[in-house]
């Protein structure tokens, strides 16, 4: 009975485990996605009982990176890409190359084939969009310069890798008799390829940028909650899908530029939300599928190998990166975080490796190398952004933001934790009224802006001790957390309740259950949304009689 329902023991079975040892994780102070892969690791062939359907799982993680994709998408406008593509552009083509000689320099030395070193350094070359995007989003910096070179870099690597899947079986059969008719195939086919990337991309700008902004108002014109969710993730998982069966493009490139078209509507910040929570529940299927690819044997057999693919993979790979950007005259911080975010491998390597298998370019051992490296990586990297977050920023190298930390000499001042659509607010009122304000944001540009117009700033996590101590919270007459995410604004509301049982703190919700969960970590009061929205129409109306 059971065995006949693969999908939901794959499901249940992955979404379990991951919550045990991502708890288990996050109660040993280590980073969650490690409880992931080593939910992966149990639930893989490699170890003894229970063993997923793999095929499956890894079908269900790749929903997870259209989805996040997608989520990426909205965020961005075509004009935010451009802006980057003077970097983005030639430094992904270039430390690909670099990577993927470095690669067949590793390959070289042990002797393997020159196409066996070729395909594996070219799996080494491109990160993995899941760990990439995950690192970005916990820190905030799809709207910085930043995020937006690392994001530009990311669908450029996305890119090359598509034309490169399409052409490793045109590759195969060069050096057959029939070399030269091979050869015109090849061109053939990379013109094809370019052409219906290029096609699809036109519909979606010319198409979809007029078409799925009017599909979501329609929706959203029938009242019904449901329908628009629904609409928002046919559109999202519609597209993706056709961009890869229609015009060949890679799904993730298909969800993104269907995100970037929907960004165009009124109602993108909603369709955000809504698909957040399935976002990151597949997200979570992602790791656990490369986890069930981990062969641990293979540390045994060639550990020296595996070192020196990950060595590759993070040092290399990510040095390259930060010399490139260096180059092109961004700011330190800037290329560490860039060379940082590509220091990892992923979804689209363990793809190129199993068509390298299949086309006989590359070796089961080679590959088996490949993945311990990638999970390797992928394990390491959150460790190198904590790395990145602790580093005092240096002044001479970025704007006014990165500045050491400084305790603040203000007193009786109300304290504002984030500055998006209702920290701006609360900030303008407060000044408005008369009050000192210091505000705390992890947006370097946000912290830049409130400076330019004389309004301290602090740059970083409110919730970590290191700013909050220069907070001067004894002496604040108050503390405002407006961040949306009721898990973050818990955690600023635990922590700074624990240091200052005394304080005032006013936290924002969206609904009861949020704001239940806010009352309990602390917060002297909880504001919703729409119960003040409630009010406030209330008062409007004209006096009875």
């Amino acid at each position: 009975m059971h065995d006949a329902q693969p999908l939901i023991l794959t499901l249940v079975g992955g979404l379990v485990l991951a919550f045990i040892f991502g708890m288990a994780a996050h109660r040993l102070k280590l980073p969650a996605l490690a409880g992931y892969l080593l939910a992966g690791v149990v639930a893989g062939p490699f170890t003894p009982g229970y063993v997923a359907n793999a095929h499956l799982a890894q079908e269900l993680a790749e929903l997870g990176v259209i989805l996040l994709m997608f989520g990426v998408g909205l965020h961005f406008s075509l004009k935010d890409l451009l802006e980057v593509k003077a970097v983005a552009i030639p430094g992904a083509l270039v430390q690909m190359a670099v990577t993927t000689v470095m690669g067949m320099g590793l390959g070289w030395a042990l002797d393997w084939p020159l196409a066996q070193g070729f395909v594996f350094g070219l799996a080494l070359s491109v990160a993995s969009t899941v760990v990439l995007l995950r690192a970005l989003e916990e820190r905030h910096l799809f709207e910085t310069s930043r995020g937006r070179i690392a994001v530009g870099w990311l669908i450029v690597e996305d890119l090359a890798m598509v034309l490169a899947l399409v052409l490793l079986p045109a590759l195969a059969s060069v050096g057959s008799p029939e070399q030269a008719e091979s050869s015109r195939s090849l061109w053939v086919t990379i013109a094809i390829t370019l052409g219906k990337v290029g096609l699809f991309v036109a519909l979606m700008l010319i198409v979809g940028k007029r078409f799925i902004p009017w599909l979501l108002k329609f929706v959203a014109y029938s009242g019904s909650r449901e329908l628009f969710r629904l609409a928002v993730l046919a559109i999202a998982l519609g597209i993706a899908f056709g961009a890869a069966h229609l015009f060949g493009v890679s799904f993730e490139l298909g969800a993104f530029l269907a995100g970037m078209m929907m960004g165009e509507s009124k109602l993108a910040q909603q369709a955000a939300e809504d698909t957040l929570p399935l976002r990151d529940a597949f997200a979570v299927l992602f790791f656990v599928s490369i986890g069930m690819l981990f062969n641990w044997h293979v540390l045994l057999e060639h550990p020296l190998t595996v070192l020196a693919a990950f060595l590759i993979i993070t040092l290399g790979k990510g040095l390259v990166a930060y010399v490139i950007v260096r180059a092109f005259g961004r700011p330190k911080r800037t290329a560490m975080t860039i060379g940082i975010s590509l220091a990892q491998i992923g979804e689209f390597s363990f793809i190129l490796a199993g068509l390298g298998v299949s086309l006989g370019f590359l070796s089961g051992p080679a590959r088996d190398i490949l993945l311990a490296a990638a999970i390797v990586s992928i394990l390491v990297n959150p460790l190198m952004f904590k790395w990145l977050d602790r580093l005092r920023e240096e002044p001479a190298s970025e704007p006014v933001t990165d500045i050491p930390f400084v305790v603040t000499g203000l007193a009786g001042h109300v304290v504002v934790v984030g500055y998006g659509r209702v920290g701006r607010a609360t900030v303008q009122d407060l000044r408005a009224a008369g009050r000192q304000v210091l505000v705390v944001d992890v947006v370097d540009e946000r912290v830049a802006e409130l400076r330019a117009q004389g309004v301290e700033a602090v740059l970083g996590q409110a919730s970590g001790d290191d700013v909050l101590d220069v907070l001067n919270l004894p002496g604040a007459a108050a503390l405002i957390v407006t961040i949306p995410d009721p898990f973050e604004a818990g955690e600023v509301v635990r922590v700074a309740r624990a240091k200052h049982p005394g304080l005032f703190i006013v936290a924002r919700a969206h609904d009861a259950e949020p704001a239940v969960h806010l009352a309990t970590q602390g917060a002297s009061e909880v504001v919703m949304a729409e119960t003040e929205t409630g009010r406030a129409m209330v008062a409007l109306l004209p006096a009875a009689g």
